[in-house]
């Protein structure tokens, strides 16, 4: 399995982002697919989820600014983040869930595949 992130960068508050996540070594259709990010701190922030079937969950913090998506003919999942803030600024990390059945969770333990992430930098 392998997840590769693209798209971060330095930005202005108010501006946008679209994060790209490409996905190799699985059924990319069929997984539980997510978007985490870590600022400073132990933990990885749940930030979007995306199901097989395409329902989606978000967390409170990006709700109405942020879509996850994704492309199944090009194994290719998507970030796109309107409106940033400064406290949007962190890491950005893709992340995959091989376990059945888990539903639409943004708890970083129930993901099991992780990309090397893509930094993230709002400016005010």
């Amino acid at each position: 399995v392998q997840l590769v992130e693209s798209g971060g960068g330095s930005v202005q508050a108010g501006g946008s982002l679209r994060l790209s996540c490409e996905a190799s070594g699985f059924t990319f259709n069929r997984w539980l697919m997510g978007w985490f990010r870590q600022a400073p701190g132990p933990r990885r922030e749940g930030v979007a989820a995306i199901d097989s079937d395409g329902s989606t969950r978000y967390a409170e913090s990006v709700m109405g600014r942020f879509t996850i998506s994704k492309d199944n003919a090009k194994n290719t999942l998507y970030l796109q983040m309107n409106s940033l803030k400064p406290e949007d600024t962190a890491m950005y990390y893709c992340a995959a869930s091989s376990i059945r059945g888990v539903g639409l969770v943004l708890a970083e333990d129930w993901y099991n595949y992780w990309g090397q992430g893509t930094q993230v930098t709002v400016s005010s």
